[in-house]
């Protein structure tokens, strides 16, 4: 089993049932039916067929849960709901009812999140020994799909154990249910307030998210697929209180919630909550109301309203698509680059393959198997060329252009129209996702930089889209004049996209329009590949000289996107706001974070090759490009001070927390940090931290770090 260390602390004192939980959930995960929900790139699936979460969150009730679930369940299903998310890991009574209801089960594993789990491990202890024998009773029942192994750990108590400390302690849990429960999907639930806190290793990512304003919570989804990276978004939870808003808007909130989420390609949708009847922390809250029924049972308005809401509504304005392949020897692998375009939903109107120049069996292999595609045979000219060629011949408004090593989703012309309905841009392209490894090279591979990706200016306008999945309209091509022929392999894409944006055209991005792009199979090949990218960007930088920087790397001006998840990492700058009170707290990487590696080839070997290749990848490409090595840093030297730091923590009865503190400093002329610091106030050279613990009781304990305190005791002092 994998061994877990938290404070000096380590979990193997249960190492038995651990394993004897393993074996026998996989012994038993072959018996589970196929409407086992997994990841399809961007969405989820059940067997073999795309499947949209619609959830709603289920208690914790006064009293615990209904004698009958037939009643709630039924609503639920009579409105369109397909899941149910619990804030506690279920038992077997109420899975047998979601069963008999056709219900999936989303549980939540409860456990002491919002206190410092580091001084006192053993609650992470506790948490680890829970979801292992929950998982030996409940793990292989067909209505349960997923785990939230957390849910919003305070943004305060984050920031006081550490942002990294945290995320690879949520990693752990999720690596546990994934030894146990591998068919299972993992997730956090995060919140605005902890943006960076995305764990590497999730199955998808999840946001509570409460935006009253249908604008700014379109907005936000937008920047939430940029977070998730190649993975399923989730919401994890949405709703309005109807004791404050009222039941009207609570209805016309939910419904434009649903639909935006659909539309903008969440993968799932939660709506907070079922009824008005909840508890927290073993107290029934009565201030609040958030559910769909009231607490004596009678459905508010929203329930109607969700139950009728109309379905994903298309503009009626259609795009013809012509979609062009071109190839070289490509007869290995354009088969199932064409097999998945045959499934393609949307307005296309042909499939065009352009041969350039090959010496295999390609041309033939096309025209045999693939009868219905427009074949054209070129002698070698070079990728521009070959799509030049595609593109004259194409009758199509849109040519859209993936690469022969691709498989793209069924639903990829139907989501790249949505964004051209919009009007606003000229090209639209979506990600480039890595199928699963097949051995360990692949997985390096798949973990290392200098994949495809594209560059995004905000949440919406691209600065590039690999050609592996890029659509642009027939106006614009014929505007910039095609391809620039000189890119005979690679460049031709970002030399493309600038010279869009000269003419004074926008790319924009659609998170859901993916491909599934495979990697060079070994690393060789991958750095011949490397090698091949580093000539192109010699003559990139020969033709746009004002787009490299001095070193001879490219100047762009948005974040290149490596299909990680967006994440704290150990040298990230994060926006906490002044005293770390913001709202929304992001990390400004320019280079976001990486795939990580495939967990069934994560071993010893594989990370000292990733390391290697990590080194290797930019040395190699810099002498393609500049004839040079050398590969000058920008980072600047850091001072390492080192500064006294005493730690304590005040109780108090009346439930007074960090906030109630810190504006009592505020009135003793005590200063706030700026938004990147990892303090909250200052005072004479000495710098304090404050945050609260919270519990099931009406006491808080709030815990503060002080550093160069030159008198402890008149600290102290100054919190009464």
């Amino acid at each position: 089993m994998p061994s877990f260390h938290l404070c000096g602390y380590a979990f193997s004192n249960f190492e038995f049932g651990y394993r004897e939980a393993k074996a026998n959930l996989q012994a038993l995960a072959n018996l589970i039916s196929n409407d086992q929900w997994t990841a399809d790139g961007k969405f989820f699936r059940s067997g073999l067929v795309r499947v949209q979460m619609k959830a709603i969150t289920y208690g914790p009730f006064p009293g615990g849960w209904p004698e009958s679930f037939e009643p709630d369940f039924s609503q639920m299903i009579a409105a369109g709901f397909n899941a149910i998310r619990l804030y506690d890991l279920p038992d077997v009574r109420l899975l047998d009812a979601a069963a008999n209801h056709g219900l999936k089960i989303f549980g939540g594993l409860k456990w002491q999140q919002s206190a410092d789990f580091f001084q006192s491990p053993v609650a992470y202890t506790a948490a680890i020994i829970y979801l292992t024998e929950s998982l030996r009773e409940i793990g292989t029942h067909p209505s349960l799909v997923g785990i939230y192994v957390g849910n919003e750990i305070p943004a305060d108590l984050v920031r006081w154990m550490g942002p990294l400390k945290v995320r690879e302690a949520i990693e752990g849990l999720i690596a546990t249910g994934k030894e146990l429960a591998p068919h299972l999907l993992f997730a956090y639930a995060n919140y605005p307030s902890t943006e960076y806190l995305e764990p590497e290793n999730a199955d998808f990512t999840a946001f509570n998210v409460y935006l009253e304003n249908e604008d700014s919570f379109r907005s936000y989804l937008k920047r939430l697929h940029h977070i998730a990276g190649d993975r399923p978004l989730v919401i994890s939870e949405f709703g309005l209180d109807t004791r404050r808003n009222g039941m009207q808007r609570q209805a016309e909130c939910l419904v434009w919630a649903t639909q935006a989420s659909l539309e903008l390609e969440c993968a799932g949708m939660t709506l907070y909550a079922w009824s008005d009847r909840w508890q927290n922390g073993g107290i029934e809250v009565l201030d609040w109301d958030f559910g769909l029924l009231e607490r004596c049972g009678k459905a508010k308005p929203a329930l109607a309203a969700l139950s009728t809401r109309p379905a994903h509504a298309h503009n009626p304005q259609e795009f013809s698509f012509s979609i062009i392949i071109c190839t070289r020897n490509g007869g290995q692998r354009i088969g199932n680059c064409l097999r998945s375009i045959k499934n393609v939903t949307g307005n296309l109107i042909e499939t065009i393959v352009i041969v350039d120049g090959s010496s295999d069996d390609t041309a033939d292999f096309v025209a045999k198997k693939f009868p219905w595609v427009r074949l054209e045979c070129i002698g070698p000219s070079g990728l521009s060329t070959a799509r030049n060629a595609g593109a004259r011949i194409a009758q199509g408004e849109i040519l859209a252009f993936t690469d022969d090593d691709c498989e793209v989703d069924h639903e990829w012309i139907t989501r790249l129209e949505r964004i051209f309905q919009e009007g606003r841009f000229a090209a639209v392209g979506g990600p480039n996702l890595s199928p699963k490894p097949k051995n360990w090279q692949e997985a390096v591979v798949c973990a290392a930089p200098g994949a495809p990706s594209h560059v995004m200016l905000d949440d919406e306008q691209a600065e590039h889209l690999p050609g592996c999945n890029l659509a642009v309209t027939r106006f614009a091509f014929d505007t910039i004049g095609g391809f620039d022929p000189q890119f005979c392999t690679a460049g031709d894409d970002v030399d493309f996209c600038w010279r869009l944006q000269d003419a004074g055209l926008l790319l924009g991005f659609a998170p859901g329009a993916f491909v599934w792009h495979w990697r060079r199979q070994t690393l060789v090949k991958f750095l011949i590949q490397q090698l091949g990218y580093g000539r192109a960007e010699h003559l990139l930088l020969a033709k746009h000289p004002a787009r490299f920087t001095s070193q001879g790397d490219a100047r762009w001006i948005g974040f290149i996107y490596g299909g990680g998840p967006v994440r704290v990492m150990a040298e990230s700058v994060i926006d906490h706001g002044a005293m770390g009170n913001a709202g929304y707290q992001a990390i400004t990487n320019r280079i976001l974070p990486l795939r990580g590696l495939e967990k069934k080839f994560d071993t010893w070997k594989t990370r000292i090759f990733l390391k290697v290749i990590k080194f290797i990848q930019p040395h190699l490409r810099a002498w393609a490009r500049n004839r040079t090595l050398l590969i000058k840093s920008e980072r600047a030297a850091r001072t390492i001070k080192t500064e006294s730091i005493e730690e304590f923590a005040i109780e108090s009865p009346e439930g007074y927390g960090r906030e109630y503190f810190i504006n009592l400093l505020l009135q003793q002329n005590w200063k706030p940090a700026g938004n990147t610091e990892d303090w909250d106030l200052e005072k004479s050279g000495t710098r304090l931290l404050l945050a609260t613990e919270r519990g099931d009781c009406r006491t808080k304990r709030t815990l503060i770090r002080a550093w160069n305190t030159k008198n402890l005791s008149d600290l102290m002092r100054e919190f009464r």
